[in-house]
This record gives structure tokens, C-alpha cells and sequence, in this order.
């Protein structure tokens, strides 16, 4: 890092990021990581290590082949050097900033931290809604700027891709600024507010739940109409003579549902629009919304076709109820054979009450995503490749603040993580533009020098007490450390 004020201005000229800034004394850098302090360069944000407690610390398994349990966390170091506020590489070639040694159970180990400068990263966020966010491929906006695309959507959620290298550094700057500091708000747990093209405008926040078009969403659908049917089939027999589970997927009908027919419930006569696809389960009976079961229906009855006077007959009952128990109307048929809207039934009440018990918080779940470089690696290794080798031979252990990570199995270390199971803050930025985020590697420190890692940089824990060169945290049990 260089430190040296010019003698003209006093300013230093900072080089942990390509941007290379002039610093003047008393001010920050542009990325607001680094400052002119009394002519030298400083990391304004402290060094982050996690401590292990009783009072803060994880489960504790008391798992031992013999003796008496001394109450221990197994397997599991009491203090974790994390890579947050530690510093980069940049221009890459160096050393990471921190490659400290320590003893877990006897073994010699090495964690080797640094702060990623990753132009290609990205968050996958998977909102628990069944309203319609979008179709697939649409844009997704941050202030105006497309910053990502709706992707497939899962079982009970909307998925969104956001950023990616394209967006930060193929488009516009301001596209790329934009796209920039809605990863670091998502990642780092702020709120984030983003509209769709052709579908809604969603705020989303890791770990809370999604506002839909201005309305709070509550709760994750318990399953499609079908799996509804075949969960509450018997709860429903002897109580209701037909059940509609309204789903903008694949809607559900009691009486021509496998389930029902297992119970012995007798047809209704009931006519569904949409496309049948087998006994009881029907795609398409509306189009893609915010009501009904993710519909865009407000009037459930609009779905249905005529009763088929053959088999219906006046005074059948009919139970129309959403995936999330939302909503829910009861009728009787009349006798022209149409529905019409009584009051429900107490007994009925009790199982639309049930679906909505069995319907999970809905909440946004916000997973960084990057590739860890060979420049990165370098900072670990003078031969990158093998770091990689040994991440896949599960010798080397990679985290994130901490946190475990998925590393995606081919070429490279393309890792996810689970931002609410990292320290407050994690993440930042530099104004090329990129995120900056932290990635540590442990391994046996043996292992460490058959890598041919820096072996000269390895230094104790103890050193990092002595020159209070880090601040000590609480290790987070799940969630959002504050």
C-alpha cells in the first residue's frame, strides 16, 4: 500500500483499488474504505474477527468418544480472523493482507484473508410471494437503470438475477453506479426498492418479507392447488361438496383430484376454464397477477364455466379457497345451478385457517455470488491454480465473513453466500465500478505450504492482540449480526 504523502499537496495516493485515488489529509478515498490520516493511508472500517462464546457462539454438540463433555463448541476454532476491513491485493501480485496461523484441536492451521475486488458478482434473490412479480427475462430496474432480469420461478417464490459484469461495466455509468450500490445495499441487508418491466414494483430486504405493489406479503403459498388438495383432502370430505384451489400454476379441483377419488367424493358437474392436465389439476385458468392464488382474478367464480345439470344439483356446496388461504369464499348452487356467496361454515373456517398456519413467513433471501480470480489467488498462492485444486479436494475451507459458502463445482471458485450469515457491513464497493467482499481460505498450514503459499507472511493470532489491529465480534448464531 502506498503511503507516502507528495510533497506538493500531502496528498497519498491510494492503491488498493485500480481507480488509484489522490487523497488529501483528513479525507476518504471514493470508495470511502480508505483515508489520509497525518500523512498516512488507514482502513477506515475496523478489522473484523469473530469471537466464539457460550453467551453468542453456535450449537453445542456435545460429541466426544470418551470422558466427560467440557461443554466445547467440536471442531470449531474460538476465534475466526474474518477478511472484513482487512484490505485487498490489488494491483494483485501482493501477499493478502492477513495470513494468520493458529491451533484448532491440536492442528497447525492457516487462514489466509483478503477483501475480493469482484467486477463479476452478482445476488440471486428469491422473493416469497405467489403474487406476479413479472414474466421470465424481463428487466429488472433499480432508479431506472435495468440492474438485472426476472428468472424461472420456484415453488412458492418469484427469483430475480441481479448484476453481473455486464451491467457494471457493458452499459451506461450511470447504469453501472446504479447496478453497483443496489448490490452493496442488498448484500449489506438495506432495503431496496425495484420495479419490473411489464409487472410490479417490489421492496426487498434480505430476511424480510417482500412488499408487493405497496402491500406487505405475509406468507409463502403451503404448495399448487393440487398439492393443497391432496394435503387438506380429508379435512374437506363430509364438510363441502366440491373445493377449488385457486393457483395461477396449476389450479386444483377436489372432486376430479386423485385424492378425492380415493375418498370416494362423487362428481360435481363442475366446468373449469383453463387447460386440463390430468384428473383434478388445471394450468392457464387465468392469467399471471396479484389476487386469487397469484391470478389476476378478484371474483374466483370467473374461472368456472357452467354446472353440468346431469350431475350438479341445487344445494351443492362449493369451497373456493387461494394457496395461501388469502382468500376464500364459500357458495351454495341455487336452482339455476349457480353459485351463490353464503356465509362459510365454521368447519370450513377451521381448514382455510389451517392452509394459512401452514403457509412459511414469506421473507427475501439475497445470496452474493462470485468467481474468485487468479489474482485473487495469487494473494494466497504463487501458483493460483493450485488453490483451486485443493478448494475442490475439500483440503481448503472457503467462507465468507465468516460464513459457509457454495462453491459451484467446474473451473474456477465461483462461490454463494447467504449475506444474513455475515457480520454487519460486509460488503463495499470501488468506483471502477465493483463490490468488494470479503473471502477467507483456511487449510492445514502443512497443506498451506505444499501450495507453495506465502509462507514468508504467516504470522500468529497473538499478533493481531497485540497490535489491536482488529475489532472482536460476537459470532453470529444465524441472522444478521448487529
Amino acid at each position: 500500500m502506498v503511503t507516502e504523502a507528495t510533497a506538493a499537496t500531502d496528498k497519498i495516493r491510494c492503491d488498493a483499488c485500480p481507480v488509484m485515488c489522490y487523497i488529501k489529509p483528513g479525507a476518504a478515498g471514493a470508495c470511502d474504505r480508505y483515508a489520509n490520516h497525518d500523512g498516512k493511508l488507514v482502513r477506515v472500517d475496523p478489522h473484523i474477527i469473530l469471537e466464539r462464546t457460550v453467551e453468542h457462539g453456535g450449537r453445542l454438540v456435545p460429541f466426544q468418544a470418551g470422558g466427560d463433555w467440557d461443554g466445547k463448541i467440536v471442531h470449531q476454532p474460538e476465534t475466526f480472523v474474518t477478511a472484513i476491513g482487512a484490505g485487498t491485493t490489488y494491483p494483485d501480485y501482493k501477499p493478502a493482507p492477513f495470513i494468520v496461523s493458529s491451533e484448532v484441536d491440536g492442528v497447525d492451521m492457516v487462514t489466509v484473508v483478503t477483501e475480493g475486488i469482484f467486477s463479476y458478482c452478482g445476488v440471486k434473490l428469491k422473493i416469497d410471494t405467489d403474487r406476479y412479480l413479472g414474466a421470465e427475462t424481463a428487466t429488472v430496474r433499480a432508479q431506472g437503470e435495468a440492474v438485472g432480469h426476472v428468472t424461472t420461478s420456484e415453488y412458492g417464490s418469484q427469483m430475480l438475477s441481479l448484476g453481473g459484469v455486464h451491467h457494471l461495466t457493458g452499459g451506461s455509468k450511470k447504469e453501472g453506479r446504479v447496478t453497483c450500490d443496489t448490490l452493496m445495499d442488498l448484500s449489506n441487508c438495506r432495503p431496496v426498492e425495484l420495479t419490473i418491466d411489464g409487472g410490479a414494483t417490489v421492496i426487498v430486504q434480505a430476511g424480510q418479507p417482500p412488499v408487493v405493489n405497496g402491500v406487505r406479503e405475509e406468507r409463502m403459498r403451503v404448495g399448487c392447488g393440487s398439492a393443497t388438495i391432496g394435503m387438506f383432502a380429508k379435512q374437506w370430505h363430509g364438510k363441502v361438496d366440491e373445493v377449488v384451489v385457486v393457483d395461477d400454476h396449476i389450479t386444483g379441483v377436489l372432486s376430479e383430484h386423485q385424492a378425492g377419488k380415493l375418498l370416494d367424493i362423487p362428481d360435481t358437474g363442475i366446468k373449469m376454464k383453463g387447460r386440463r392436465s390430468t384428473p383434478g389439476r388445471y394450468f392457464q385458468v387465468a392469467d399471471p397477477g396479484t389476487g386469487w392464488g397469484g391470478t389476476n382474478i378478484s371474483d374466483p367464480l370467473s374461472i368456472l364455466g357452467s354446472f353440468d345439470p346431469k350431475v350438479a344439483k341445487p344445494g351443492m356446496s362449493l369451497l373456493m379457497v387461494s394457496t395461501t388461504g388469502e382468500h376464500a369464499s364459500y357458495y351454495v348452487l341455487d336452482a339455476a345451478l349457480r353459485p351463490v356467496e353464503q356465509e362459510m361454515p365454521s368447519s370450513l373456517r377451521h381448514s382455510v385457517e389451517r392452509i394459512q398456519e401452514n403457509c412459511e413467513p414469506a421473507l427475501c433471501t439475497v445470496l452474493f455470488m462470485a468467481g474468485a480470480g487468479g489474482s485473487l489467488r495469487a494473494g494466497v498462492t504463487d501458483n493460483p491454480v493450485r488453490l483451486t485444486r485443493s478448494v475442490k479436494d475439500a483440503l481448503t475451507r472457503v467462507t465468507s465473513g465468516g460464513a459457509p459458502v457454495y462453491v459451484w463445482p467446474g473451473g474456477g471458485i465461483t462461490f454463494m453466500v447467504d449475506v444474513t450469515q455475515m457480520p454487519a457491513g460486509a460488503f463495499g464497493y470501488v468506483p471502477t465500478p465493483a463490490l468488494v467482499a470479503p473471502i477467507e481460505f483456511t487449510l492445514k498450514l502443512s497443506d498451506y505450504a505444499g501450495l507453495g503459499g506465502h509462507m514468508d507472511y504467516v504470522r500468529p493470532l497473538a499478533s493481531l492482540r497485540q497490535n489491536g489491529e482488529f475489532r472482536p465480534i460476537p459470532w453470529p448464531i444465524s441472522g444478521r449480526q448487529a
